[in-house]
């Protein structure tokens, strides 16, 4: 027989199991991960009295989670790309500023050099505009020295935060593994464990904050793989991450994926999370962007370092180097890394760079298929080229730099990465000291005889045979050659034949050679002298004596007898050519040159980088602002279903209070009968 007390109880009991489930949602409204839960009531069996089924009261069946597995997904996806557009925004943000500003970028240190060296070449005699270029110098090289710190200073920083992730991620994943334990547990006799199915939810989602993975649901564990496909959590089994030296860089550190007893390089696969971002930053802005300014650093020391060769300087001496060797022995030992499982005795390669204008802001992979034979391949996906022979005379060059062996015997399956301009800009050094060893001066110099009678006028001469500031003997022989094989004279003939002819004479008075122009018209002589040491002995290269060459423009029309001399630049000229010459290799296409003579200038280099850097940034920022748009709208879905209402809460708060007061007043309703009849029997 139905009971009103009983009814009256249970009513009691589910409003009360309704107070407890409301209270505890209002309570963890702000953990993270919580999901509102719901009673779920039924009413019990009903009891047969005559022709009718009088209900006996209600029960509490269930506590559910309100939970939507998609929306879950859909948080922790786009928490994943969220988080990766954030840590490549951060990452890049600051260098755009640093390469982008005045103050600390590579332009305003550039346009002050030029500004100095116009002022320089303006008072070629004047010590003070010397000592001030030196200074720029100074500070132009310091400052390649300062944002190749800080770019360095940020790979150090990335391969710390990849330590630092993969021990939260294998924290994580050991959280995740036990949530997986305890879950199956409790479920196979106590039912659904709310409270750990959320937790283990949250892990995952702050999982995601770190590293892309997905999860598959199997038995009621989460196996959760990494965007590889490769497992971190399989029920209660983990692998572990974890970073080591790149095999291939050192300076770079690589994820590895713990297996047991085996171990595999995951980092070309990681993507998502904040070590997706931060690795893909590491591989589109940072290597490139350090590559980049290496190039540019190379090239300003190469180029104003062969330029001033060609000069004299204020002591009527030959031009110094302004900024230090590009190929110096510690310079050409630090450019190669030989990769780990080389054979014994592999040694590793010297990096020579050959020609500036060609390098390329890529690093290399040699593979040696021999002993000898190896080929090249532009990293990251370039196509291999050769096979090419280490020990071929000369050297075959490859992108502007060439490769030797260092002390090694290499063999087959041996690997090395090239990096020709990585630590340049790190590397760059103002050499000079002396303001007077700037050389300005061009080096020789044309005067017309005194007793000239003609129109003729001529250019002043242009040395054409380069000095190379990197070949000691080509140097000094070509030096000693132009210091004691001149002066020489221009001499020329009876003006009445047409053509006029010419001779050149040497100091002693003997012919060297002869030719002739058309009076009246601009006649370009190019002409050779043959080198001779101090003792007047000839400077032979081989069994041939060597001769250096220039070139000037005879215009008007000189008489018979007319000569030009052409000597050696002497000291504390005010000779600016080879001054004017530098100045021009702020425009001169010096980077990136093609077989066709074609490319780009030192400041257009730097405003490409900047450009890319700065095109980086922007897209990262779109990125940004679209992933969080993304997850911000995940949320709000997930939250719209799973999230606690503290409106809604209140309102079951006063509903189970109503509830509770009403199934009381049926007690006391079933006590009011019980009483009278008792009274009345």
């Amino acid at each position: 027989m139905a009971s009103l007390i009983n009814i009256g109880v249970s009513g009691l009991g589910a409003s009360q199991s309704g107070l407890f489930t409301t209270g505890n949602n209002i309570a963890n409204a702000d953990v993270a991960g919580y999901s509102r839960q719901q009673n779920v009531q039924s009413a019990k069996s009903s009891i047969q009295s005559g022709n009718v089924f009088i209900g006996t009261g209600t029960t509490l069946s269930d506590v559910r989670r309100v939970y939507n597995a998609f929306l879950e997904n859909q948080l922790r996806t786009t928490t994943s790309l969220n988080s990766d557009a954030s840590a490549y925004l951060n990452q890049v943000a600051p260098i755009d500023n640093l390469l982008s500003d005045a103050d600390t970028g590579i332009t305003g240190a550039l346009k002050s050099f030029f500004t100095a060296l116009q002022s320089a070449s303006a008072k070629p005699t004047e010590d003070a505009s010397r000592q001030l270029l030196l200074t720029s110098a100074q500070s132009l090289s310091k400052r390649f020295n300062t944002i190749a710190a800080q770019l360095n200073e940020q790979n150090s920083n990335i391969n710390g935060n990849l330590a630092s992730m993969a021990d939260q991620v294998n924290k994580l994943s050991a959280t995740i593994a036990q949530y997986n334990d305890q879950i199956s547990r409790v479920s196979a006799v106590q039912g659904s464990p709310n409270d750990l199915l959320d937790q283990r939810n949250e892990a995952v989602r702050q999982l995601n904050e770190l590293v892309g993975a997905q999860v598959v649901e199997r038995e009621g564990n989460f196996d959760v793989y990494l965007a590889n496909g490769q497992p971190l959590v399989m029920g209660k089994t983990i692998n572990t991450l974890e970073t080591a030296p790149s095999k291939t860089d050192p300076t770079r550190m690589s994820l590895q994926l713990n297996r047991g007893s085996t171990s595999m390089d995951i980092t070309s696969s990681i993507t998502g999370g904040e070590m997706g971002g931060l690795l893909r930053y590491r591989s589109e802005v940072l290597d490139p962007s350090m590559n980049e300014l290496g190039r540019i650093a190379l090239v300003v020391a190469d180029s104003i370092n062969q330029q001033l060769a060609q000069g004299i300087d204020k002591n009527g001496e030959f031009g110094a180097a302004l900024f230090g060797d590009i190929n110096s022995a510690a310079l050409i030992s630090q450019r190669s890394i030989a990769q780990a499982g080389n054979s014994a005795g592999a040694g590793n390669l010297d990096v020579t760079i050959s020609d500036t204008g060609k390098l390329s802001t890529s690093d290399y992979q040699v593979t040696f298929s021999s002993a000898t034979q190896y080929t090249v391949k532009k990293l990251p996906d370039g196509d291999a080229q050769g096979p090419y022979d280490i020990t071929a005379t000369p050297p075959q060059e490859i992108d502007g730099f060439k490769l030797a062996l260092n002390g090694g015997a290499p063999s087959a399956g041996d690997s090395f990465k090239i990096t020709p301009t990585r630590n340049a800009a790190a590397k760059l050094d103002t050499v000079l000291t002396d303001p007077k060893r700037i050389a300005l001066a061009a080096p020789l110099s044309g005067i017309s005889g005194s007793g000239n009678q003609g129109t003729g006028v001529i250019t002043q001469p242009e040395l054409t045979s380069k000095l190379d500031i990197y070949d000691s003997t080509q140097r000094i022989d070509l030096q000693n050659g132009l210091k004691y094989s001149t002066p020489v004279k221009l001499v020329f003939g009876d003006e009445k034949t047409n053509p006029q002819t010419y001779k050149l004479f040497d100091a002693q008075g003997t012919e060297l050679s002869s030719g002739t122009i058309i009076p009246g018209e601009s006649n370009k002589l190019q002409l050779s002298v043959p080198m001779v040491d101090a003792s007047g002995n000839p400077i032979m290269d081989g069994a041939t004596q060597k001769t250096f060459n220039f070139e000037m423009t005879v215009a008007g029309s000189p008489k018979e007898g007319d000569n030009y001399t052409v000597s050696l630049t002497g000291a504390g000229s005010a000779d600016n050519r080879n001054g004017q010459a530098v100045i021009d290799l702020q425009t001169k296409a010096t980077v990136e040159v093609g077989a066709n003579g074609k490319g780009i200038s030192l400041t257009d280099a730097y405003g490409k980088l900047v450009e890319n850097v700065g095109g980086k940034t922007a897209q990262a920022q779109m990125d940004s602002n679209a992933t969080n748009a993304l997850q911000t709208s995940a949320k709000a879905g997930r939250d719209s279903l799973s999230g606690v209402q503290l409106d809604e809460e209140a309102s079951n708060l006063i509903k189970y209070q109503q509830y509770y007061t009403a199934s009381s007043q049926i007690i006391k309703a079933a006590q009011e009968i019980f009483t009278t009849l008792i009274n009345s029997l």
